[in-house]
C-alpha cells in the first residue's frame, strides 16, 4: 500500500527562465499562470524545456530547480529502498519512537492489500501482541520493557508519513530505476510522477 497526498510542484517560472540564461534568450519566454494559478508553458518554452531535458543531465540542469513537495504514506519496507536516494531529497517523518504508543493498533496501521488469509491471520496476532504491550505502557510510562516490545516486534509493514521535498531530475532516476520493480508500491509512485505536470514531455525522456 502506497498513498500519495498534497502535491505542490513549484518553481517552473524561475527554472524556465534560468534555462535561458546561457543564450539570454528570455525575450522568447511564452508561459504564463492561468486562472487556477498554474504554470502553463508556451509553445517556445516547452519546445526547449523538452529539448533540453532530453540532451542529458548536463544539460538539463533547470529540471534540479522544479521542485516537488508530497507527503507519502507506505510501509517500512518499502521506505528502506526510498531511503537510496539521498541525493536531492529531504524527508520529515512521522515518529515511531515519540508516538507509536499515541493509537490503538489496527490492521490499516498496516500494509495488509497482499496477504492471504494465512498471513491476515498472523499479522491480527502481531497487532493484538502489540495493542497489549502499547496499553501496558500507557498505564505504565516507566515501563521500559513494554516500549521495547513495541519498537523491536514492529513489522516492517508498518505504514509510515513522510513529507518530502525532491526535483524533477530526481524524478528522472526514480522513475527509471523503479518502473519495473516487483513491489507494487514503487508502481504507484511510477503513476504518480506521470501524472505530474510535463512529465510526459521532461521526466520520461528516456522513451525516445
Amino acid at each position: 500500500m502506497l498513498k500519495v497526498e498534497r502535491t505542490s510542484v513549484m518553481n517552473f517560472e524561475n527554472a524556465i527562465r534560468g534555462a535561458r540564461n546561457p543564450l539570454n534568450s528570455w525575450g522568447r519566454m511564452d508561459s504564463a499562470y492561468d486562472e487556477k494559478g498554474n504554470y502553463i508553458l508556451g509553445a517556445n518554452d516547452l519546445d526547449l524545456a523538452r529539448r533540453l531535458a532530453h540532451a542529458g543531465s548536463d544539460h538539463r540542469k533547470f529540471l534540479r530547480q522544479i521542485f516537488v513537495s508530497v507527503d507519502i504514506t507506505a510501509p517500512l519496507y518499502w521506505w528502506k529502498e526510498f531511503d537510496t536516494y539521498k541525493v536531492g531529497t529531504v524527508a520529515n517523518s512521522c515518529s515511531t519512537m515519540h508516538k507509536i504508543h499515541a493509537k490503538a493498533f489496527e490492521r490499516d496501521d498496516f500494509s495488509h492489500d497482499r496477504l492471504d488469509e494465512g498471513g491476515l491471520a498472523a499479522l491480527d496476532a502481531v497487532i493484538a501482541y502489540l495493542e497489549s504491550e502499547r496499553q501496558k505502557f500507557v498505564a505504565d510510562k516507566e515501563n521500559k520493557q513494554s516500549w521495547h516490545n513495541l519498537i523491536q516486534m514492529l513489522p516492517s509493514s508498518y505504514n509510515q508519513m513522510r513529507t518530502i521535498s525532491l526535483n524533477y531530475e530526481v524524478l528522472i532516476n526514480m522513475y527509471y530505476a523503479r518502473r519495473n520493480h516487483k513491489l507494487a508500491e514503487w508502481h504507484t509512485l511510477c503513476d504518480w510522477i506521470l501524472s505530474l505536470p510535463y512529465a510526459r514531455e521532461l521526466i520520461t525522456v528516456r522513451e525516445d
